[in-house]
């Protein structure tokens, strides 16, 4: 983990404009011995101008401890050392401050003309220097060469070292803390597109327990919704028509049977992964609620005459309604075009809607009578269900069939995931209707 700019903000603790107390304590110590340095160095410097020595090191010790704001204000720095350069002061001085302006954010140009400004005084007064020293004898060993040479050497000695060095400090910082950047945009982006992932992780959990669900309610709801009806039947005519009575027991019987078969398909693998089971124990494995909605699906199309093993298709609508028939609901089917084949898909969601809506029948307006439609057009496939008012305002609880608010709501995400239309709601009879579009291209 990096630091970021703000952490990185937090952790300036040291006082005035110092990032750091060790900065600090660094600047104090230089200024301390530039300071003691110029003192010194004062002394001569008084007796050549013909000032009081004492007031000469003083000088010198105010001069020198200005190095103390070299981070602050470098150029003050760089010029003071200029100026005291002809009292041959400053040395240290001179050294650090333009270290510290070469390594700071000052323009290349500034840099540039405060070395050269130094360079140039340096160069002066060494040759000033080394020429009074050829005058008064004390360099008769050497040539002429010697004081242009030693003024040279002197002077880029003392300006390009610093310089250079503190270019090359001022780049590096300056490439550290774009990599510090980068680090923390790149961390910031990571954590964003980690938070982005989680929110697409969760949104896929969601619709794959939605697609779960709606897969378990088709496959279940209306055989269990016609074994409640055939049993409601059951217990009113066991003692009057013991035939029929029977025949209705099968029937219960039957669709229970296929309801758990297709309900232990579809939770088969909540129980087992792909390497079943291993050894005499058990071996829970997790499966992903994708692999259970596939499943889920798997079952959901399964053939209602179980022997067939095929999926759900408009050829099996007869049947299903022959089912609903079966359980005392008066329904009628009527088919408008010449049928054709469709994509599987979109035979079993025609399926399904008409399926859905005939459990609502039975459950809130049991005795009503309903009517099927089912019209092939050229480039759509158009279904509706449509029932009348129960003739008993209490016959619809007789059988007292649970409802969960649901199957509407899966009808229409069916339809609308082919990219169709679909429409419900109360007639002006009082029944209720059922529509729906689906492209055959779907």
């Amino acid at each position: 983990m990096t630091t970021t700019g703000e952490d990185h903000t937090a952790t300036l603790t040291g006082p005035w404009w110092w990032a750091r107390w060790r900065s600090a304590v660094l600047d104090g110590s230089l200024a301390l011995v530039s300071a003691v340095e110029c003192a010194i160095e004062g002394y001569p410097f008084a007796d050549a101008a013909g000032v009081p020595v004492p007031a000469g090191m003083v000088f010198g010790a105010v001069a020198g401890s200005v190095l103390l704001f070299r981070r602050r204000w470098p150029i003050a720095v760089v010029l003071v050392s200029i100026a005291i350069t002809p009292a041959q002061m400053g040395f240290l001085m001179g050294l650090v401050g333009l270290y510290t302006l070469a390594a700071s954010e000052m323009p290349r140009r500034i840099i540039g003309a405060l070395a050269g400004m130094s360079m140039v005084g340096m160069l002066i007064v060494t040759y000033v220097r080394a020429h009074q020293g050829m005058v008064r004898g004390d360099l008769r060993m050497v040539g002429d060469w010697f004081v242009p040479f030693v003024s040279i050497t002197t002077s880029l000695g003392m300006t390009a070292p610093p310089i250079l060095l503190g270019l090359y400090v001022g780049a590096r910082r300056r490439l550290m803390e774009s990599l510090r950047e980068r680090a923390d945009s790149l961390e910031r982006e990571l954590q964003l597109l980690a938070e982005r992932a989680e929110e697409r992780a969760e949104w896929a959990r969601n619709e794959e327990r939605t697609r779960i669900a709606r897969e378990m309610h088709d496959v279940v709801a209306h055989r269990v919704s016609l074994m409640v009806v055939h049993a409601a039947a059951l217990q009113a005519v066991a003692r009057k028509d013991p035939e029929k009575a029977v025949k209705n027991a099968s029937l219960v019987g039957d669709m229970g049977r296929q309801a758990l078969t297709e309900l232990r398909e579809m939770l088969g693998v909540l129980r087992r992964g792909e390497g079943g089971y291993g050894g005499s124990s058990v071996r829970m494995q997790t499966v992903p609620l994708a692999a259970v909605g596939v499943a889920a699906a798997a079952a959901a199309s399964r053939a209602v005459d179980e022997e067939t093993g095929e999926g759900p298709c408009l050829d099996d609508l007869q049947e299903l309604v022959g089912q609903s028939a079966a359980a005392g609901m008066v329904v009628e089917l009527f088919v408008e075009g010449d049928a054709r084949g469709y994509a599987a898909l979109v035979e079993q969601t025609a399926y399904r809607v008409v399926q859905e809506a005939l459990t609502n029948v039975h459950k809130h307006a049991a005795g009503a009578k309903a009517r099927v439609r089912v019209a092939h057009r050229g480039a759509e496939i158009a279904m509706q269900v449509e029932n009348g008012p129960p003739p008993e305002p209490g016959a619809a609880s007789d059988a007292r069939l649970p409802s969960g608010g649901n199957g509407l709501v899966g009808m229409k995400e069916r339809v609308l995931g082919l990219g169709g239309v679909f429409v419900s709601g109360p007639t002006d009879a009082g029944g209720f209707r059922v529509s729906a579009v689906i492209p055959a291209e779907a």
